[in-house]
């Protein structure tokens, strides 16, 4: 465990072959070994899950599962796709996931299938081959509470087969659950080893940030204005109906569902990433057309994606272009010269307002650790004062030290009259944060409910079926 930017990332990637150190001396079986190139580790039996999704979009789900290895042929050279579908399918049951389909394209799924097929890839032949250490960074980020307990299980046979795991997470519950011994780094250095038995979560955060986190959700910093920002009096896409609902200055609004409830869809409907069959909503009073990406920040939209890498980020990009993005007309003269004094003066505002932690805004986006990628993308939501911030899951992978500094920079924005809408997995962030939580089910507004005084439990019960 570690804050981002511990180094625990940059330690798989020496032990997966992709990073080369200055200094190391690794030893498997009490034997010194040599790992130069990814092809060192697989012999040695390392088999990765790391955090990022690097599926070939344009392949199917099968072909993503055997891509490192040969696929099965007929007369010597034509791949036998029937055998190829059947050896997936027979891969994913070993996980218990029965509702992928091998032959559909892997762009089609969700972030959390997309994942579960890069975890079921690691599985591929590990009876046939030496595979005896299995590192796994944050497998389980985009993960449902169904989908995280049948890798659960998986680990546990592994365990019982005597396979080695190592397991980064930031979700802290996951740690006490399944780990024997945990290991803490902090600015690239390892702070302590220590047995699960007799370690308490105070302590792990403590070890992680040298610094007791007394709250984990800051307190609001301002009341709710009386103003209504965003009106939806009706909104449907070929996804999602029946949306109605208000949004005050200031106000924090959940979205709760399970997964496929319909909860992202909502809001990249009001981003203008979704086409919208019905779109009668109202920004400050004033009545909008059907707005496309573009149009929807000039109106004073924001929005973070609940996909960083895939949906919001250039990754080859610098920190300064993906900040002033969605900005660039108002940062040139005449909306044709862009003003590169003023673009630069203002990413590197904005960057120190998010306390991003980054060689300056020069440094290319994929170097950075999850939780500094998506404070730039915090960043650039600040760059203008949004009216209406849309949030996809603002922590999904983000360790607890920065999940308390995007939650007080949710604080601030509401507290400068931003009207905000939160779509979350983490039941206790929305009861933590907002005041009222609008909840999804079947992919149509099921429920719209204060906050205060509700438990996990009522939330759940919520989103599974109607109150009585």
């Amino acid at each position: 465990m570690g804050e981002n930017g511990a180094g625990k990332s940059t330690l798989i990637k020496i032990l997966a072959g992709v990073v080369t150190p200055d200094h190391v001396e690794i030893r498997l079986q009490d034997r010194p070994v040599n790992i130069h190139n990814p092809q060192d580790a697989f012999t040695l039996g390392l088999r990765f899950i790391h955090q990022e999704l690097n599926v070939v979009s344009q392949l199917s789900v099968a072909e993503n599962i055997f891509v490192s290895l040969p696929y099965p042929r007929r007369a010597g050279f034509l791949v036998d796709w029937p055998r190829l579908h059947a050896d997936a399918t027979q891969v994913l049951a070993q996980l218990g996931i029965h509702h992928i389909d091998p032959r559909q394209p892997i762009a089609r799924l969700s972030p959390g299938d997309q994942m579960l097929v890069k975890i079921a890839s690691a599985f591929v032949g590990a009876d046939q081959s030496n595979a005896s250490i299995y590192v796994m960074d944050e497998p389980t980020a985009a993960l449902t509470g169904d989908e995280t307990a049948r890798l659960f299980h998986v680990i546990s046979e592994l365990k019982a087969k005597g396979c080695a795991v190592l397991y980064v997470t930031h979700r802290m519950e996951e740690v006490f659950q399944i780990c024997d011994t945990v290991t803490v780094m902090r600015d690239g250095r390892v702070v302590e080893t220590r047995p699960i038995q007799g370690t308490t979560p105070n302590d792990l955060i403590r070890l992680m940030t040298g610094r007791q986190l007394e709250q984990t959700y800051p307190a609001r910093l301002a009341p709710i204005g009386q103003a209504v920002v965003l009106d939806v009096r009706d909104l449907s896409t070929r996804r999602i109906g029946g949306i109605r609902f208000q949004l005050r200055a200031g106000e924090i609004l959940g979205v709760a569902g399970l997964t496929g409830a319909g909860c992202s869809e909502l809001l990249r409907a009001l981003i203008g990433a979704e086409r919208c069959l019905t779109y009668d909503v109202l920004l400050d009073d004033h009545l909008l057309p059907p707005l496309s990406p573009a149009r929807a920040w000039e109106a004073g939209f924001a929005y973070v994606p609940e996909e960083r890498r895939a949906q919001g980020l250039m990754l080859s990009r610098t920190i300064r272009d993906n900040i002033t993005l969605p900005h660039l007309q108002r940062l040139s003269r005449g909306g044709v010269f862009l003003n590169r004094a003023a673009e630069r003066g203002a990413s590197s505002a904005v960057s120190q307002s998010v306390q991003l932690r980054a060689t300056g805004t020069e440094q290319i986006t994929r170097q950075l650790s999850g939780g500094n990628q998506q404070k730039v993308l915090f960043a650039r939501a600040m760059m203008q004062t949004p009216r209406v911030l849309l949030l996809d899951e603002p922590t999904r992978g983000v360790d607890v030290g920065a999940k308390f500094d995007i939650y007080s920079l949710i604080r601030n924005f509401s507290a400068r009259g931003a009207a905000i809408l939160l779509a979350s997995s983490d039941l206790n962030e929305l009861l933590g944060l907002c005041d009222r939580i609008l909840v999804m089910r079947k992919r149509r507004q099921a429920a719209l409910v204060e906050a205060a005084g509700l438990s996990a439990h009522d939330l759940l019960t919520l989103c599974y079926e109607a109150p009585a």
